[in-house]
């Protein structure tokens, strides 16, 4: 038996914007992806969109907008879409000369050979920004073609099983039922399901008891203190201020 969630927590690549599956149908760098990255971590400390740092001519030179990027800067521009030749952000990268070479020594970094080639690429194609994928319209990709039609129950499974066979790899067999409640209990809570639960779960037959069960276990404290983790990691929470002043902390 076969359920229709490949897995809890896909987003399926067919509701994602495109900035966010990866690169584009052509081989032109993704700005979301692969150029804002660079922008972020080599130059916006000093051309970013902090006015009181920023520097670069009067108003100094802004590189997280089109508009600040291509801005005359007195006979030249820092990027000058389809002509990276023109464009003074790859010369400053790219000069011999430690005055002028971008970004300063004194910042510690330094761009990579393949990180100027993406910059190069992405300006000789037009140089287009794009605001961060969250901000864009989803839209849905086509399914994906698969030799196995049989084995899909969903469109999340489609975009799985066509990265499978593009690996040369097949699925595993299903799971049987108290393989499966111990995974999906695993998955949202952290612990495993008892054996009353796995035993009322291996007798239920009905449709809607794959569905029960995971509500069974959204419903738990538990599942919120799981999940809550990873928030706290990503906000640095800790209950105290650490080793070196260890003061309690709200």
């Amino acid at each position: 038996m076969r359920f229709p969630f490949s897995c809890l927590f896909v987003v399926s690549a067919a509701l994602l914007p495109l900035g966010a599956r990866g690169a584009a149908a052509s081989d032109l760098p993704d700005f979301t992806r692969q150029i804002r990255p660079i922008l972020s971590d080599k130059c916006f400390r000093c051309h970013g969109p902090d006015e009181d740092e920023r520097k670069g001519g009067d108003d100094g030179l802004r590189l997280d907008t089109p508009d600040g990027a291509q801005v005359d800067l007195g006979g030249y521009k820092a990027i000058v879409p389809g002509n990276p030749a023109k464009s003074e952000i790859l010369s400053r990268m790219l000069s011999e000369d430690p005055e002028e070479r971008m970004p300063p020594r004194k910042t510690g970094k330094a761009v990579t050979p393949q990180e100027v080639d993406l910059i190069k690429r992405w300006i000789a194609g037009g140089a287009k920004y794009s605001r961060h994928w969250s901000y864009e319209k989803p839209v849905r990709a086509p399914l994906p073609k698969v030799k196995a039609k049989g084995w899909t129950k969903g469109t999340v499974d489609q975009f799985i099983l066509a990265k499978l066979e593009k690996e040369g790899l097949r699925p595993q067999p299903e799971a049987d039922r108290p393989a499966l409640a111990r995974r999906v209990a695993l998955d949202l809570t952290g612990l495993t399901p008892t054996i009353e639960e796995v035993d009322a779960f291996v007798v239920d037959r009905s449709p809607a008891a794959y569905e029960r069960f995971v509500d069974r276990q959204l419903a738990k404290p538990a599942y919120g203190e799981h999940w809550a983790l990873a928030w706290l990691d990503l906000a640095r929470y800790a209950d105290s201020k650490g080793y070196a002043d260890d003061q309690p902390r709200s």
